[in-house]
């Protein structure tokens, strides 16, 4: 594999854009279908709620296992050829599911989809943090994190839709459309001018010398921790949420597929402008003060939202649940791209992200056994917690200064 793709034509911010939110949207798309199709699977299958619960869980542990390879393939050999490879990946296994005939084949088409999809979230936001002005980090970072979400949209409109006429191996069949926008991304875009320009003088590093570099002094090394518990909490509480979130209004209230479908669009868009409204603030405000404004939210209102009862007065507080429980990965982009330079940016990206999405992939498997155990609001109530620890990581780990461009040096 040589060095890097052709760089003559650089990633415009446009572009690059494009890229970025295209794959992460897709990603959005083939999580949330999984758990609109948690209890047709459970049932043609004959899982139990632990099983179907892992079926996310190791989707995300393989989602930390190709973070660990691809970002540091990407930050070697360039943005753009490892991400087309990340969707392509993903794209296969997708595809892959809907011919499994058991909990075992299912589980590992399930992981090796997580491989692909543990690539896309940190070198999208590379590509961003070198193809946009340092100035705009935020905001397009917070862009790319609505990609997700547009996914997310789309599953909650059109699986209900299609899910009784196709089923849910052609739902996953449907995952295979990535491959051709892969193709489209591959062929038209070359690599930004930061990172080629840094690739061209750059003695390679290896995947070793590279992890030090997330934790080469005291102060890097708490930065470090700070956002991987960030990362952790997070994705705990979005997986434990919006997984279980279905069965959890069918169940308590008798929710039809289509009506849960609106309820938790609901919930998405208030996290679609969220994650807006983060990067919008982040870009004049200091950064860590918008992170424990949205974590003080999500405390009170998965407190709150656990209590209720009245299915409209849920729909509106759902949607502002949203805000505060996942507007803050419109700023893990940036602050992981300031953090750390160009030759380690992806790296850093999709360890520090995905490992925080492997312990959250634990969020739907502990939320099955409680909900086995207890009750479906104990075990959302629980998720209230975790939000503690954000905000200690916040004020304590993380650094403060908000730059224009790397910080690595400024807190080392």
């Amino acid at each position: 594999m040589s060095a890097i793709s052709s760089t003559k034509n650089h990633a415009t911010p446009g572009k690059a854009m494009l890229a970025s939110v295209t794959g992460y949207a897709m990603d959005g798309f083939d999580l949330l279908i999984l758990g609109f199709m948690l209890p047709v699977i459970t049932s043609e299958l004959g899982l139990t709620s632990s099983e179907a619960g892992s079926l996310v869980t190791w989707t995300l542990i393989g989602a930390v296992i190709g973070g660990v390879i691809f970002g540091h393939l990407s930050d070697r050999f360039g943005r753009i050829r490892i991400l087309t490879l990340t969707i392509l990946m993903f794209s296969l296994f997708t595809g892959l599911c809907a011919i499994a005939v058991g909990y075992w084949d299912l589980l590992a088409y399930r992981t090796l989809a997580g491989i692909g999809l543990g690539g896309e979230f940190g070198i999208g936001m590379a590509l961003i943090a070198e193809a946009w002005p340092a100035e705009k980090r935020n905001r397009a970072s917070a862009y790319v994190g609505m990609g997700w979400q547009l996914g997310v949209l789309a599953a909650a409109f059109l699986t209900p839709l299609l899910l009784p006429y196709i089923g849910w191996r052609g739902m996953f069949l449907v995952g295979l459309l990535p491959a051709l926008v892969s193709f489209f991304i591959r062929r038209t875009m070359g690599e930004p001018k930061e990172f080629a320009q840094q690739l061209a003088g750059e003695q390679h590093l290896s995947f070793t010398q590279r992890v030090k570099l997330l934790f080469k002094d005291r102060a890097t090394g708490k930065a470090s921790l700070g956002i991987f518990i960030l990362c952790s909490v997070q994705n705990f509480g979005y997986y434990g949420l919006m997984i279980w979130m279905p069965t959890y209004l069918a169940k308590n209230f008798g929710f039809s597929l289509t009506k849960s479908g609106i309820w938790t669009a609901v919930t998405v868009l208030g996290m679609t402008f969220g994650i807006w409204l983060f990067g919008v603030l982040a870009d004049r405000f200091p950064r860590w003060k918008i992170f424990v404004s949205y974590q003080i939210g999500a405390v009170v209102m998965v407190i709150c939202y656990a209590q209720l009862s009245d299915p409209t007065l849920m729909l509106f507080a759902g949607a502002l649940m949203g805000v505060f429980v996942n507007g803050m990965i419109g700023g893990y982009g940036a602050l992981i791209s300031d953090t750390y330079p160009v030759q380690a940016r992806a790296t850093a990206q999709n360890i520090l992200f995905n490992l925080g999405r492997g312990v959250g992939g634990l969020g739907p498997l502990v939320i099955g056994v409680l909900v086995t155990q207890v009750s479906f609001t104990a075990a959302i109530s629980l998720l209230a917690g975790i939000y503690l620890l954000d905000i200690y990581a916040t004020l304590f780990l993380l650094p403060k200064k908000q730059s224009t461009g790397d910080v690595l040096g400024a807190i080392g």
